[in-house]
């Protein structure tokens, strides 16, 4: 699901407009994204946790010339999915028997 088809089911279960659903969604994203560019965390109780983390810096092999590289540290961000969210999703896919990503 992309963003446009996430927008119109926002619309279709609520008594927004799909400008108004638009709006709601940005609103949230950006707080989100506010939020972890300031160092904070979000989270969301049974649905999963926005972070940040920091990566160290590593040294890795080059698969087509086979000499290591060095990889910078960096900052991530990251989702953790909440308990309940990862219990649902365990449940439908066993009783489904479908894998991620199939339609």
């Amino acid at each position: 699901m992309n963003k446009g088809e996430f927008i119109d089911r926002l619309a279709d279960s609520t008594d927004l407009t799909k400008k108004e659903a638009r709006k709601l969604l940005d609103s949230v994203l950006d707080l989100i994204q506010d939020t972890l560019l300031q160092g904070e965390e979000v989270k969301l109780v049974g649905f999963g946790k926005f972070a940040v983390r920091a990566r160290k810096a590593s040294s890795r092999i080059n698969p087509q010339t086979k000499r290591p590289i060095q990889v910078a540290s960096k900052v991530v961000p990251l989702f953790k999915p909440g308990k309940e969210l990862k219990r649902q999703i365990e449940k439908n896919l066993k009783s489904t028997q479908t894998g991620v990503g199939r339609k």
